[in-house]
This record gives structure tokens, sequence and C-alpha cells, in this order.
């Protein structure tokens, strides 16, 4: 620790120094920084951390000790910001900033996530500051990862996982977010409280319902109100999904030839693809 606090002072002397000089040169970072933005359902997640690499040198268990709270990543602490609120791992997390940070082991990791956004590295860390802390299972990679890296993985309309990588091992934590009671809300308020007469909307709300198998019957009553104010070949294709899957087969393929005449007409080579075999399938 005391190691560790006089090279932050040896650092910012530096900075100082060449501060006052009024020059700088500018040359590689040793741990460059990043920034990853991801869309998770409808929650804009930002990632901010410095990206330290191996250089010949053994990391878990030695660089980075086990059993010690560490900085996940170089420099400044790594930080995660949410737009909305989440849950990470089964958690309850408000929307905001925090710090990431985490304790390694050999068979399990603890994950920490603090308010204190403010900190260099692990400089000043206070366990009085953790929103919460979570334990996750370390995997080995089949590559070697000279940099570190973390990224976002098996997404789904709703969550994704942040994956950390570094040496040959491999964390994850999950983030799920808050989506089909957003979205109910606004069919509720901006179509079935209004009744607009924007077709667009109706193909919206029709197509929610479908994607996530809710009523059928009313999104075809949608569906039918986009077709006959504004007939799309994509708005026809979805009112044949929905009548085929209503079992109203021979109307799903008058909607569906339709779609297809018309997505030949715009030289849609995607939906004419998507109709031939919706045709083929309808039985």
């Amino acid at each position: 620790m005391k190691r560790k606090l006089a090279l932050f002072v040896i650092l910012l002397s530096m900075m100082g120094y060449a501060s006052v000089n009024g020059q700088q040169i500018q040359m590689p970072q040793a741990s460059p920084e990043a920034t990853l933005s991801q869309k998770i359902g409808l929650t804009d997640v930002k990632i901010e951390y410095s990206r330290p690499s191996m250089k010949g040198r053994k990391i878990f268990g030695e660089l980075v000790p086990y059993g010690k709270v560490w900085r996940t990543g170089a420099n400044a602490a790594t930080i995660i910001t949410f737009s909305t609120d989440v849950k990470v791992e089964g958690r309850d997390l408000e929307k905001g900033s925090y710090a990431i940070y985490s304790i390694p082991e050999k068979e399990d990791w603890t994950i920490i996530f603090s308010k204190n956004t403010k900190l260099w590295g692990s400089i000043g860390y206070d366990q009085a500051d953790d929103v919460f802390r979570f334990r996750v299972r370390p995997s080995k990679t089949a590559n070697k990862y000279e940099t570190m890296e973390i990224n976002f993985v098996d997404m789904t309309d709703t969550g994704a996982s942040v994956a950390m990588k570094w040496e040959r091992t491999s964390v994850k934590f999950r983030i799920e977010t808050e989506v089909d009671p957003i979205v109910m809300k606004q069919i509720q308020e901006m179509v079935i409280d209004q009744d607009p007469q924007n077709p667009g909307l109706y193909y919206q709300a029709a197509n929610y319902y479908y994607t996530n198998k809710k009523d059928l019957n009313q999104a075809l009553e949608w569906i039918s109100k986009s077709v006959d104010n504004d007939p799309k070949y994509w708005t026809l294709h979805l009112k044949a999904k929905i009548e085929n899957d209503l079992g109203k087969k021979e109307e799903a393929r008058i909607s569906a030839r339709k779609s297809l005449e018309m997505a030949k007409e715009a030289k849609n080579d995607d939906y004419v693809t998507l109709n031939e075999r919706l045709l083929r399938s309808i039985r």
C-alpha cells in the first residue's frame, strides 16, 4: 500500500512539473484508456477503463495478487454507467455510475460495485462505499489475452453479460433491464388510449405483441388498421404471420402474396425470400 501511494505521489509530481513548464510530450499510454458503450434493452450502458498488458508478466496470483481488492483494470478505477435502473446478478441497482472493483481468487472472484467513482485505482477504497458485492466463478480461456479486454456478450432483448478477460482467465456477470412494463405503458398511452391515425404506431404495437407472444387477436386488429391506412410489404408480411398463427390460413396466404408482390416491386430481396418461405410453411 505504501509503495502504491509513493508511486502515485511521484506520478502526480511529474504531471505537475510538466504542467508548470507549459508543455508535455505526447507518448503512448502503457495502459490505454477505452470506452465501451452498449444499448441493452432500452438502457444505455457505458464502461470506461484502462487496458493493461501482460508484457511477459504472470498476472493473476502475482501482478494481481489473490485475495486483494483490484481496480479491475489499470490507472483510475473502472467505471460503469447505466441510464436506467437495472438488475446486476439479480440485485437491484439504481441508474448512475459505479466503480467496479474485484477480489480475484483461484476458485472464485468477488465483484464489487462501489458508489465512489473518484479513486485512482483502489487507493483509498473503503468497503463502506460498496453498493453490493457478489461472487462469480472464473473460467479458463482457450486463447491468451495479452491485453485486458471487456466485452458485452450473451445479448438478449432485455439483458447482456459483461465479460472481462486477461491472461487466460475470464469472468462475467449478468445485467438485466426492464423492458416490457415500459413498452406496454407506451402502447397503452399512445395506441390504446388515443386510437391514433398513425399506421406506424399500430405496426409497432402489433409487432411487439406478436414477437412477445401476447394477445394475437389484438395484434391482428392493430396490424389490420396499419395495412388499411398505409399498406407496406413489411406490414403485410407481419399481418400474414399473425393470421397464420391464428389459424387463418387463407387470409395469411392472401396477405403474404400481396407482401411478396410489393417486395418484388420494391426490389427488396430479403422480404421476397421471407414471403416465399412463409407461403411454403402455411399448411
